[in-house]
């Protein structure tokens, strides 16, 4: 009774929305052929995926090994480089990690570039006055007006840096002690330009947010990195966790701030002037996640916008380059890949009318066929990608099993705001480098106290959206299931649920009562 009274409301609804446009005649068609457009662009980003997946399939074996290895006399000079802004809760931290790391103390130069405005300065002074007594040369280089952001901070530092190699580490992280002597003899090849090691993490299990999360990276450092660059095509470096030759950068064009991605941009610079990139898979160094949804938005949005301002300044000289046909192909893939958030928001946007004319169009094995495509392509190729990626690093893999629908979830919620990243990208506009909080928090804290050190968050209107979409998916949902589309039913379920988790955990944070001038951490002394 509810579900043929449900169907009789809906239908009266859309007919009564689309009457007029219907009743021209080029309606139907308009909605149909947007929607069809819309769903072949994302079952192709969808299809890539098992491409990579190809990628990194038949070149597991060969793991990139370097030509020979340093004698103790010839390990060159490294400059550390640990770009600093505003994390007094991690970057003492940091700083212990980098001197703790086994590598003589003659050829191992540290550089903390803190262009920070609060506390962090003074706890970065601090630390390095205290490792500066046990041998260590290390010095803060601090800027008061942050030009260029982490681009220009490192830039910066090469002013002075005596390094012939560089190594970086963003404040969250934690190297391994032997992170630098498994990086270095790699440069025994004078091609090689830059060493990238994969992001491990160090909270994972923290929150049902920061689970998604390192799902979500291991499918980009798992997969796509080994796969690309053990494929003989172009990967980018991130930012952080890695090194690089000082010659290489040089010769590049040195850092850029053009982009929000100066990693990415000078990766790609490099690798179009003749230099190669290794990546390690196998070395793992920790880092911490957003534990907050408005910290990790913001984090994304910069990713996203940062890779769509390189698309416009590197994709014409990739393909004017005499590099091979496939590093052309996977290139445009890999800078592309976040236009696929203004489909997704045009799928939303879509998908109720368009599901109301599909049960009027097809019907039958045409019906099967469209529905089972279309679950093939995107969702299907979504779930292996990710699972396929933590078989990888995880014995037991299959535990994680129930999250990979929600990690999709995630990726549907996330759509609103990735999307007004690429819209500002596209359109020129110019934003900051906004930095991701981090709170020290490590594998075993479990509660939320780390609410109380938050820096204060920007608030948005997007959450709002975020909740009526999950709202607008929830009534789709309903009316797939009186139509009886089974095969569409969890996967519209899962962009409400999706929409639903992101708008909500947003505003939840944002109702946090915070202070504006944390309380720095008490250092040990």
């Amino acid at each position: 009774m509810f579900g043929h009274g449900f169907a009789v409301f809906t239908d009266s609804l859309l007919k009564g929305a689309v009457a007029a446009p219907e009743d021209t005649g080029w309606f139907k068609p308009l909605v149909l052929g947007l929607y069809a457009a819309t769903l072949f662009l994302l079952w192709l980003f969808g299809v890539h995926r098992y491409f990579i997946m190809w990628f990194y399939s038949s070149n597991k074996k060969n793991a990139p090994t370097p030509k020979r290895i340093f004698s103790d006399d010839e390990l060159p000079v490294v400059t550390v480089q640990l770009a600093v802004f505003n994390e007094m809760y991690v970057v003492n931290r940091i700083i212990d990690a980098v001197c703790k790391m086994d590598y003589p103390k003659d050829r191992l130069e540290i550089q903390v570039l803190d262009d920070s405005t609060d506390e962090t300065v003074a706890i970065s002074r601090q630390a390095a006055a205290r490792w500066r007594e046990e041998g260590f040369d290390i010095e803060v280089i601090h800027r008061t007006d942050r030009s260029g952001y982490k681009a220009g901070a490192l830039e910066n530092g090469l002013k002075t840096a005596r390094g012939e190699i560089i190594c970086m580490f963003d404040a969250d992280f934690v190297p391994t002690v032997d992170f630098l002597r498994r990086q270095v003899h790699h440069y025994s090849d004078p091609e090689v330009g830059f060493v990238q090691a994969r992001w491990a993490h160090i909270n994972e299990n923290h929150s049902l947010l920061t689970k998604l999360q390192a799902l979500y990276l291991n499918g980009h450092f798992v997969l796509e990195h080994t796969g690309r660059q053990r494929s003989g095509r172009f990967f980018s470096f991130s930012g952080t966790a890695g090194t690089w030759r000082r010659a290489c950068i040089d010769k590049s064009g040195g850092w850029s701030h053009r982009t929000l991605v100066e990693d990415l941009d000078l990766s790609y610079r490099a690798q179009l002037s003749g230099w190669r990139g290794i990546y390690l898979v196998d070395q793992g160094v920790p880092a911490e996640l957003p534990v907050d949804m408005n910290g990790y938005k913001s984090q994304q949005h910069r990713w996203a916008k940062g890779f769509i301002q390189a698309m416009l300044h590197m994709l014409v000289p990739i393909w004017k380059s005499k590099q091979p046909l496939k590093v052309k192909v996977e290139c445009t893939f890999h800078l592309t890949n976040n236009i696929t958030y203004l489909f997704m928001i045009a799928l939303s946007v879509l998908m109720l009318p368009a599901l109301h004319y599909r049960c009027q169009l097809l019907t039958g094995i045409w019906a099967t066929i469209f529905d089972v495509s279309l679950f093939v392509g995107a969702t299907v190729s979504i779930l292996s990608f990710y699972a396929y990626a933590e078989r990888q690093i995880d014995a037991k893999w299959y535990k994680k099993a129930l999250y990979m629908p929600l990690l999709m979830g995630l990726g549907i919620g996330m759509c609103l705001n990735q999307a007004k990243a690429v819209i500002e990208a596209l359109r020129g506009q110019e934003s900051p480098f906004v930095r991701t909080p981090k709170y020290q928090v490590d594998a075993n804290e479990k509660g939320e106290g780390w609410k109380k050190k938050r820096y204060s968050a920007t608030k948005t209107m997007l959450p709002a959206l975020e909740l009526a979409f999950s709202v607008y998916f929830a009534f789709v949902t309903l009316y797939a299931c009186v139509n009886s589309l089974w095969l569409a039913v969890p996967f519209l379920a899962l962009f409400s649920w999706g929409y639903g988790y992101v708008g909500w955990k947003s505003i939840e944070f944002q109702t946090l009562t915070v202070p504006k001038r944390p309380t720095a951490p008490v250092l040990a002394k």
